[in-house]
């Protein structure tokens, strides 16, 4: 299937392309066959790499595929439709999102299932849902208290996931005994349907943690099985913990049912080169696959005031932060104002153009409305649109 996605209008509104007059349209500016250096751009500038990202698309689906487990991609990471139909074209079984709204722009691009790997009790959003749902939208999302279920069946009930978390995390049941409680109750109540559980490992520390907490999972699994349908959906996978995932839910292990595993690991469509490159599964079975940075800024040399120290056109407004600084080679990010890197080692001269590696592309992409795509001659060969 093809995602419906518009021929967007790029203009001086967007950040990076220089279009100081007049406007054209992403399918005419991609024809054109600008170059990075051509004319087209002013910096800073955030990059897509064409090859890494088909390549990391190809390496992700292979690897769901060769283990069993359906691939739903967490959508949120992007939010760019060309990569998401690229993902879908590739087998992804799913899209993943975090909030009703983001389910909103799938559901109007065409996605055909959606998992929304969150709690909803928006009343308005939960009855929308529900709504595009009896129309023939599979939608699901996670529940994790009988509140929450409350607040699904009143808005016309949904397939639902019952979530597990663990102790200082985020949502999600503590332990097995309150997960039945609430598949109990989403069994029981009107329109709702109880299609499974999910879970978050990303943010645990080590494996061991990852591991009790989806063993936790499996047995809750287990405990409900009486509740559930002949299909159960098991859900999990980050980017950083996803081989565990795979060792934990791999095969028919729910005695009565059928398993469909489902990774939702986002992060891998681009990678970086930071958090992610630290992290990745493939560091540790290598064997099993690679994945590329495929994110790149470039950003100028605005000023070298003090011996060892240049002053680089970029900041927080254009790169992320959160899990680690830009870096380039030979060349390190101290600090970041709104505006301006403090970069230390080599000898960058004032007007260099210099190409940064980011780390954790989940906070990258939503500072840039447009953002070319280019292949290894440096030629466009597309432009993403966020919709965030």
């Amino acid at each position: 299937m093809t995602l419906d996605i518009p021929d967007e209008l790029i203009d001086w509104r967007a950040k990076g392309f220089w279009l100081p007059s007049g406007e054209v349209s992403v399918r005419d500016f991609v024809a054109a066959r600008h170059s990075l250096l051509d004319g087209s751009f002013t910096w800073p500038l955030l990059v897509v790499r064409d090859s890494a990202v088909r390549a990391n698309i190809a390496t992700m689906a292979a690897y769901a595929d060769r283990h069993g487990f359906s691939f739903a991609p967490h959508a949120k990471t992007t939010m760019a439709p060309t990569l998401l139909d690229a993902q879908l074209a590739a087998g992804a079984w799913a899209m993943t999102v975090a909030t009703a709204s983001q389910a909103l722009v799938l559901r109007r691009l065409g996605v055909p299932r959606v998992l929304i790997a969150n709690e909803v009790l928006d009343p308005t959003a939960l009855r929308w849902l529900a709504a595009e749902s009896a129309r023939g939208w599979e939608v699901l999302l996670q529940v994790d208290s009988v509140a929450a279920v409350e607040a699904v069946a009143a808005a016309g009930g949904l397939p639902v996931l019952v979530e597990l978390g663990h102790a200082g995390g985020r949502t999600g049941c503590r332990t097995v005994a309150e997960a039945l409680t609430v598949a109990r109750a989403a069994a029981a109540a009107p329109g709702v349907v109880l299609s499974g559980v999910t879970a978050y490992e990303g943010a645990l520390p080590d494996a061991a943690a990852v591991d009790d907490l989806l063993a936790t999972l499996a047995a809750s699994a287990r405990a409900m099985a009486g509740l559930l349908s002949a299909e159960v959906i098991v859900s999990a996978g980050g980017s950083a913990w996803f081989d565990r995932v795979v060792k934990a839910f791999e095969g028919q292990w729910l005695d009565g049912h059928r398993v469909r595993a489902v990774l939702r690991s986002g992060a891998s469509v681009t990678h970086d080169d930071g958090f992610y490159s630290e992290r990745t599964p493939f560091n540790r079975e290598p064997g099993e696959g690679n994945l590329a940075a495929a994110l790149e800024l470039w950003a100028q040399v605005l000023s070298t005031p003090e011996p060892g120290l240049a002053i680089v056109g970029m900041g927080k407004r254009d790169v992320p932060f959160d899990e680690g600084l830009p870096a380039a080679a030979g060349l390190t990010v101290t600090r970041l104002n709104d505006h301006h890197a403090y970069v230390t080692g080599g000898a960058p001269a004032v007007g260099d153009l210099l190409r940064f590696g980011l780390s954790h592309p989940c906070t990258a992409f939503d500072k840039w409305r447009f953002i070319p795509v280019v292949d290894d001659a440096d030629v466009v060969v597309d432009v993403l649109h966020t919709y965030f």
